[in-house]
């Protein structure tokens, strides 16, 4: 192990892409993972055959489901916004509205037709374009990606801006607004675990942490085998320090094997759903996350469609049965139920930073969020995508001979 370092991370999920902003800022990072593999709680499984295993499925995959390498399975899959819609849509007033929305400049009066984006709530602006209570759920549930109704009694600016950024994000690539990595989200972390490599991060994969080491109740250090690594700042996932988290809820999730696209999507290979809380009289919102073989994570004619909620009842596969239903009919289904963690020490005092378990969207936008504000908590400023920038010499080097 480094005798020391500025800051050291446990799990491969999200605090990779922490360990790689950190060390493109100049910090010393070692990383650590008690897995061998990248991923945490979000890996890609694969072969098929370790899928299998991990869900405890008697026997192995039948001879239907092709070569076990062809399959790259998503634990929790997360569609990405690409940032960059009109045809799709042709009710007018729902153009009217998206069109105020894409011309709305908090600067520009102008473009405002009366609308005070510190006062007036999303609501009234619905209300503005005589719009209805589906199109509502759709609107903030499915492009601004809202989990509840609470927007809707809030100052709008926020929501017109996540609107904005489905729009931008649809026209930069046309059929889609989202990313998705081909060999699945296991890249992810691996990117940035590269990134952080470039810059001087370290990397460490089946690295057991035996103890976080602690002087007047600030981090100093981890161990493992033996070792003592000193730091300054921690970041971790919720496993490795559950006397710092509390249960918030839980999450279930169904991975299904199809031999089909999804019914009524235009056999699209990929595709995400959110049936909206009310459409279904629940709390909380369905997801549908659908890729396949066009993305390198099955085999060939193959579709992986994975459906997620937050559990609000003792029987929650009941919960996820009108998701289920458009899938029909599953080759095969994998079936858990997470719980969700929360850190219960923010890390001002102790240094220790925590992130979130994944919740059951299929979308970044949550887990973005915690990123941000783990970075704050430890910077004291916020995050700029600009300092992030790779600039040429980080592609070539310095030699301009």
């Amino acid at each position: 192990l480094p005798v020391s370092c500025s800051i050291v991370c446990t799990g491969t999920g999200a605090e990779c892409i922490l360990s790689g902003i950190m060390s493109v800022n100049g910090k010393k990072v070692l990383h650590m993972d008690r897995n061998s593999y990248y991923g945490g709680d979000s890996a890609s499984i694969t072969p098929l055959e370790d899928l299998y295993k991990r869900f405890n499925l008697p026997g192995s995959p039948p001879d239907s489901m092709g070569k076990g390498r062809d399959w790259n399975v998503d634990l929790v899959p997360k569609f990405l916004m690409a940032n960059g819609l009109m045809g799709l849509f042709e009710k007018r007033r729902f153009r009217k509205f998206l069109v105020f929305v894409a011309n709305f400049d908090e600067n520009d009066p102008k473009t405002m037709e009366g609308v005070d984006p510190k006062k007036t709530t999303m609501r009234e602006i619905y209300k503005k374009f005589d719009l209805g209570q589906e199109v509502m759920d759709f609107t903030g549930h499915s492009l601004a990606l809202y989990r509840t109704d609470d927007y809707l009694d809030q100052p709008c600016m926020e929501a017109i801006n996540r609107i904005k950024l489905y729009s931008e994000s649809l026209a930069r690539y046309g059929k889609s607004p989202y990313l998705y990595p081909l060999y699945g989200l296991g890249e992810l972390p691996q990117g940035f675990a590269r990134l952080s490599a470039i810059y001087g991060g370290t990397y460490m994969l089946n690295k057991p942490i035996e103890e976080i080491v602690m002087e007047n109740g600030k981090v100093v250090g981890v161990k493992s085998e033996g070792e003592i690594a000193r730091c300054k700042q921690l970041i971790c996932d919720p496993s490795y320090i559950m006397d710092r988290v509390t249960k918030v809820g839980q999450v279930i999730r169904a991975i299904c094997i199809l031999s089909h696209p999804i019914a009524n999507t235009g056999d699209v290979n990929s595709c995400q759903i959110i049936i909206p809380q009310n459409q279904v009289n629940r709390k909380h919102d369905i997801y549908v996350c659908m890729i396949s073989f066009a993305h390198n994570v099955a085999a060939q004619g193959k579709y992986i469609a994975i459906v997620s909620t937050t559990v609000e009842t003792g029987e929650p596969e009941k919960e996820i049965k009108p998701a289920l239903d458009l899938l029909e009919p599953i080759e095969q289904k994998f079936v858990s139920i997470s719980d969700q963690y929360a850190p219960t020490d923010i890390g001002t005092e102790s240094q220790i930073f925590i992130s979130r378990s994944y919740d059951a969207t299929t979308h970044f936008e949550t887990t973005c969020d915690d990123i941000k504000d783990i970075y704050k908590r430890m910077t004291g400023s916020e995050f700029d995508f600009a300092e992030m920038e790779r600039k040429k010499k980080d592609t070539f080097g310095d030699d301009d001979s």
